[in-house]
């Protein structure tokens, strides 16, 4: 399992041994005068009340305050991701307390911490998987779910990776729990999940197989460590999986597209193979599905939502991920393939990319330098 019981952050840094007594007094009486020193309003990217891309506005509003747990970063970079689309097409809410403006990564520099934040302090560059407010100037998140650049890296590539990393680890390893030699298909090669799924499932010793759209898109996934890449428009993704499987079809599948792939995804999958949804973007209402194949080949049927889970849940995925693959993206293994980067004001233009599906890889929205 990859799921390693690794503690967050290293020995000198825990809560257990944090500066106690007047140092750490001294300490939060620096912490609180640099948030003074900070601007009480902040431009933000706006969504109102919903709709298309248009309704994506630079507003003005007040700079977050860190809660104890959280860390103040000075956004430089940020990702744009399909959730920030539903959500700002009103289909996908933010949970209670979480910030109303749209953003789930950003990276930058730390400005303020918590009273009971122990690792970070101003100056820090970190990037951070947030709970929403990463389209706009400052964004706080919670410091179990911020990680430090990876070596090497700038904001850019750093804003990259916490919204995809983080999904594809606890999907694919955790809920999907593949393991070295096993065989994984990834639909949706090309997209900020797909590229990031290819990487990691060939880092740690899978053989992949990918579909994507387009031939170009085969190419590029291909590129990115597939063995095999399918385009969905001109091939079966099932009758390939089972001709270039001499009919044992693949162990684990990562899915984002839902009831249109449901019953070819029951049909790739071999003996006890594991098929894990991550989102709906052919529905989510499946009719006439042969539900036979999951009892005969004993399958399993999972998937998971990143936004819910709680901050320790997040936490623990954090500190895997930084044992585990920031040595991965330090040594250049693997890293995020960014397509397009605009300038925060044009959010807009960066959403219609996105629904257009015709970007490879990540699109981002630079906020400062």
């Amino acid at each position: 399992m990859f799921f390693a019981n690794v503690r967050h952050g290293n020995p000198a840094t825990r809560l257990d041994a944090r500066p106690r007594g007047g140092e750490w007094s001294r300490r939060k009486i620096r912490e609180n005068a640099s948030m003074a020193s900070l601007p009480t309003e902040m431009t933000y990217i706006a969504h109102g009340a919903g709709g298309g891309p248009e309704v994506l506005v630079p507003a003005r509003g007040p700079v977050p305050s860190p809660k104890a747990d959280e860390v103040l970063i000075r956004v430089m970079v940020t990702g744009v991701n399909r959730p920030d689309v539903q959500q700002r097409s009103g289909s996908y809410p933010p949970p209670p307390g979480a910030s109303p403006v749209i953003g789930l990564e950003c990276a930058g520099e730390v400005v303020a911490v918590g009273a009971a934040v122990t690792r970070y302090k101003a100056g820090d560059r970190v990037c951070a998987l947030t709970n929403g407010g990463a389209y706009a100037e400052y964004c706080a998140a919670p410091e179990a779910q911020t990680l430090p650049w990876p070596a090497g890296y700038d904001a850019a590539r750093a804003a990259a990776l916490p919204e995809t990393y983080f999904t594809v680890w606890a999907n694919l390893f955790g809920h999907g729990r593949m393991q070295a030699g096993e065989t994984v298909l990834v639909h949706g090669g090309t997209s900020g999940i797909g590229v990031t799924a290819i990487q990691l499932a060939k880092a740690f010793g899978a053989k992949v197989f990918a579909t994507a759209g387009t031939d170009a898109k085969c190419e590029a996934c291909r590129r990115f460590g597939a063995d095999v890449a399918i385009n969905y428009k001109t091939q079966d993704f099932a009758e390939e999986v089972k001709r270039l499987t001499e009919g044992k079809g693949v162990d684990v599948i990562l899915d984002m597209v839902g009831a249109a792939y449901v019953q070819r995804n029951l049909r790739s999958l071999g003996w006890d193979g594991r098929l894990v949804l991550i989102a709906f973007l052919g529905g989510h209402q499946a009719d006439a599905v042969d539900l036979r194949p999951i009892m005969l080949k004993r399958l399993t049927v999972t998937g998971s939502t990143m936004r819910p889970r709680t901050t320790a849940q997040k936490g623990e995925l954090a500190a895997a991920l930084e044992a585990k693959v920031w040595p991965l993206l330090a040594k250049g293994q693997c890293g995020p393939e960014i397509y397009r980067t605009f300038p925060l004001a044009e959010a807009a233009e960066a959403h219609r990319l996105m629904e257009s599906s015709e970007h490879i890889g990540k699109i981002m929205l630079k906020v400062a330098d």
